[in-house]
């Protein structure tokens, strides 16, 4: 098993909107990078562990804790001329960009700020504390996940 962290602005989905789904799943689509859709394509797996991060919001931080349950497969936003994820591009044939479903298993009491990982002496690999890492989809090692589990229980 591997650990992710997944970024998302909460006013585009949330937490809350993970746990609302029916199942309480989702897709996670709309990577439109590609160091981080090679992670989603070639690396994240079903069973794997994944932080929910609220970013560029008021309280950002990781605010809940989601699980892989699908793996890697065509993203469908990209093929939609209507959607803000389009790419004209991609085709059916040749898709470019991939998502992967997950599903809820937790939300925090509160949202572990960023402001208290990075003072936190175990965590200095996640891509968070590193200047110039600002990917939407990275990987976290299993020391840190502890770490942060811990922190935000």
């Amino acid at each position: 098993m591997q650990y992710w962290l997944f970024k998302t602005e909460p006013d585009a989905f949330s937490i809350d909107d993970l746990a609302a789904r029916p199942n309480q799943t989702e897709h996670w689509d709309g990577i439109r990078n590609y160091q981080a859709r090679n992670f989603l394509r070639d690396q994240v797996k079903q069973g794997d562990k994944v932080f929910i991060y609220h970013s560029s919001c008021k309280e950002v931080g990781i605010a809940g804790l989601a699980e892989v349950v699908k793996e890697a497969y065509p993203d469908h936003t990209q093929f939609d001329p209507e959607s803000h994820y389009y790419d004209p591009k991609s085709s059916p044939d040749n898709p470019r960009w991939v998502m992967v479903d997950v599903t809820f298993i937790e939300k925090f009491p509160c949202v572990l700020a960023l402001k208290k990982i990075k003072t936190m002496p175990e965590i200095s690999e996640v891509g968070l504390v590193k200047k110039g890492h600002r990917l939407s989809i990275m990987p976290v090692n299993e020391q840190e996940f502890s770490a942060l589990l811990a922190a935000s229980r």
